[in-house]
């Protein structure tokens, strides 16, 4: 909840970026951040610093706020980040109904979510911050249009999404708070995207993930690795555990084997043009000889 009070702040202020791209957090050294954001002529932006865990609101102009982050509840939280945003000359009104949550109760009113476990918190950041790294070396292999690796508050997962350069057919939505022409706009081209979630009550496990949207015929029979990776028809994606890369011998080989297999059945399956769209890296080696 906490981040999504932070992300909608982005969302009330940022331009509007083709899909939602610019509501997304961003994996740091420390946390997540916002990245900076206008406001008026004015920049700011918001940090969660997970290994001090304390909240930081900075500006360009050289303002800097701080909030610890401690067990408090949601309205608390919210009542605190709003005052310190006014304390700094930002005024921002924010939707606070949570987005992508059954029962959401809106941020002002909810005294109900309490708890901030700091271990818990900076094991699920540095796990981030792993698959950031990972994430990124994927993204490199691709030319063509590719979303950030980021950070989703609503679904709550890392993510990075790689584009055919067509037209998909529309969305059905159907997204708990979320609506639907967010949705259809988010998913009104082909995609293949991966992604860490950290799971919830239906998929008590942690996965690294993978789908097609539109999902081409044969895709969830097509043959992924590693081995411990399998097709949930209820999710619709390809999924492999978390726990089967951080007991792996090499576990970024084993997440780039699961992404490039999985992009490799969306896009063939999907006849994407491949040649076009892969990366031909410039050798920038010097000559032998050459100092």
């Amino acid at each position: 909840m906490w981040t999504q009070i932070i992300g909608k702040i982005r969302l009330a202020l940022a331009p509007w970026t083709n899909h939602s791209w610019h509501v997304t957090l961003y994996v740091t050294a420390r946390g997540l951040t916002t990245s900076p954001i206008p406001y008026g002529r004015r920049v700011f932006e918001i940090r969660f610093d997970f290994i001090d865990h304390t909240l930081r609101i900075l500006t360009a102009d050289g303002k800097l706020k701080s909030i610890a982050l401690e067990p408090r509840s949601v309205a608390d939280f919210y009542r605190i980040v709003m005052a310190t945003m006014q304390d700094l000359g930002l005024q921002v009104n924010i939707n606070t109904t949570p987005n992508e949550v059954a029962d959401a109760i809106p941020f002002e009113k909810d005294e109900a979510h309490r708890a901030y476990d700091p271990a818990a918190t900076n094991q699920f950041w540095r796990v981030l911050v792993q698959t950031d790294r990972v994430f990124k070396q994927f993204r490199s292999r691709f030319c063509g249009k590719c979303s950030p690796v980021h950070f989703f508050w609503g679904s709550f997962d890392l993510a990075v999404t790689r584009f055919s350069g067509r037209a998909a057919p529309p969305h059905p939505g159907g997204i708990p708070h979320l609506p639907d022409a967010v949705t259809r706009e988010a998913y009104s081209q082909e995609v293949s995207s991966l992604g860490f979630w950290p799971g919830n009550e239906a998929m008590p496990e942690p996965i690294f993930y993978s789908y097609a949207y539109p999902e081409p015929p044969g895709f969830s029979s097509a043959e992924i690795q590693p081995a411990a990776a399998s097709y949930n028809p209820q999710l619709k994606e390809f999924v492999l555990p978390y726990e089967a890369v951080r007991t792996a011998a090499d576990p970024d080989e084993v997440l780039l084997q699961f992404a490039q297999s999985a992009y490799d059945a969306a896009a063939s399956l999907g006849k994407w043009d491949r040649e076009a769209l892969t990366e031909h890296k410039p050798d920038l080696r010097l000559p032998a000889g050459n100092p």
